[in-house]
């Protein structure tokens, strides 16, 4: 698929995983609708030098009205959205023992029907125009598990069976559907962890090292543009998952 001219939206897109992959579509021609809680001032003009459009939108996906809100400014300003990665997530680590349902229900509200809210509006005008693309940022500990990410898990897991059923139902009207499921990816969370624990992790991964965001970004960008994949997810792990 030739982006030039596409639209692409990335929820939380300000910093990290969504910049590293709003910036790789740019790079590729696509115009590109960032979203997050807080404008990304300096993205916006780093994208903007790149030679497409770009907008932001505020909003927290947590909220179903700032989603209402969100699809209701792209209807009024006449943007189709022909690529959606859901990419917004967050994280409330704790051993199940002491992890409070809050906890649990922030997490599931944003990973998992924080992108249900976001792609059923958009997935119904993909659908409309009989082409799409929904990319979902799942995660290994979703297909595997892990220590004090039950609701972590519970939530990608839940993303993972979610794209395979849009993924079906798109297929008939050429919208397609597939998730990335990174390991353990470099950023200023992992930065935090002291050098022990780092080395210990590295050692889990056959390839010795921890991912880049410009390897998910680049698997994001492969997603968009390959017509015939649909209803998979792709593993960025280094090879942890085997």
């Amino acid at each position: 698929m030739d982006l030039t001219g596409k639209n692409v939206l990335v929820t939380g897109s300000s910093r990290g995983l969504g910049a590293a992959i709003a910036t790789k579509f740019a790079e590729n021609g696509a115009n590109v609708i960032l979203n997050a809680r807080h404008e990304p001032s300096e993205l916006i003009q780093q994208i903007k030098a790149l030679g497409v459009q770009v907008w932001f939108i505020q909003a927290d996906i947590s909220n179903p009205r700032d989603i209402e809100e969100m699809v209701r400014q792209l209807d009024e300003q006449q943007i189709s959205v022909d690529i959606l990665v859901n990419n917004a997530g967050i994280n409330r680590d704790k051993l199940m023992i002491g992890m409070r349902e809050k906890d649990f229900d922030d997490v599931v509200n944003t990973n998992l029907i924080g992108t249900y809210r976001v792609t059923q509006p958009l997935f119904k005008r993909m659908l409309k125009r009989r082409s799409g693309v929904i990319i979902n940022m799942a995660s290994v500990v979703g297909e595997h598990g892990n220590i004090g990410q039950a609701n972590y898990a519970a939530s990608k897991a839940g993303v993972i069976g979610f794209t395979k059923a849009v993924a079906q139902e798109g297929a008939l009207r050429g919208v397609r559907c597939n998730a990335i499921a990174p390991g353990m990816i470099a950023s200023s969370m992992t930065a935090a962890i002291d050098e022990k624990r780092q080395k210990e992790i590295k050692e889990r991964i056959p390839l010795k090292r921890l991912g880049t965001a410009e390897e998910v970004a680049q698997t994001a960008l492969f997603l968009a543009q390959n017509d015939y994949l649909t209803g998979e997810v792709i593993n960025v792990d280094g090879g942890m998952a085997m």
